[in-house]
């Protein structure tokens, strides 16, 4: 796996050793796509990627322009790859590594409690688990707690997975797949169910 754009493209990310089932790194052909759909909303965007594994998504946008991004993963080794990941790919960038079990109703309430006061995300990725039910719950609790008013939430599932057009105060504005993978889109509505 490599950053495919950017200041550190072609540089190496930290991937878990054979046979690790318990991260599922994003595929660079997914990154490199997403990335260009998006392209336009990473330069100074503050970017906070959840069931992080191995980063892969704030180290691609801290390598194309973000400001700042902020890593939460339950899993110490996902938590070391991304911090081997960092030395080489964004050294000195504003990030924080947080270990956190995102399953959990009150993660994303401990999650904002270890942030700056007042700090929102530009930019929310977010990889769950496939098939546990986990991406809905988080994209509207992250939705409403985390994401400045004009942000961007994506999230990754499983492509047959049937995530809602509306996740409490988001709206479903696109949705892609590639290969197995789908991402959905989501941006803030005025008001939950508008």
């Amino acid at each position: 796996m490599r950053i495919t754009g950017g200041t550190a493209r072609g540089r190496s990310i930290s991937s878990p050793k054979s046979g690790c089932t318990l991260i599922r790194p994003t595929s660079d052909r997914v990154r490199e796509a997403l990335f260009s759909i998006i392209a336009a909303e990473i330069p100074g965007s503050a970017v906070l990627d959840l069931y992080a594994g191995t980063g892969s998504f704030g180290l691609e946008a801290l390598s194309r322009g973000a400001a700042a991004a902020v890593f939460a993963d339950l899993s110490k080794t996902s938590l070391q790859l991304i911090q081997d990941s960092l030395s080489r790919c964004a050294a000195g960038a504003s990030t924080a590594l947080l270990q956190l079990d995102l399953s959990k109703p009150d993660s994303l309430a401990r999650l904002k409690n270890r942030l700056p006061a007042g700090m929102l995300f530009d930019l929310i990725f977010l990889d769950p688990p496939y098939e546990k039910k986990l991406a809905e719950k988080t994209a509207a609790a992250a939705g409403s707690d985390l994401l400045k008013e004009s942000g961007l939430l994506i999230a990754e599932e499983r492509k047959n997975a049937r995530l809602p057009e509306r996740c409490g105060s988001l709206r479903l504005t696109d949705q892609r797949s590639y290969g197995e993978t789908g991402l959905w889109f989501y941006r803030r509505t005025e008001e939950p169910g508008q």
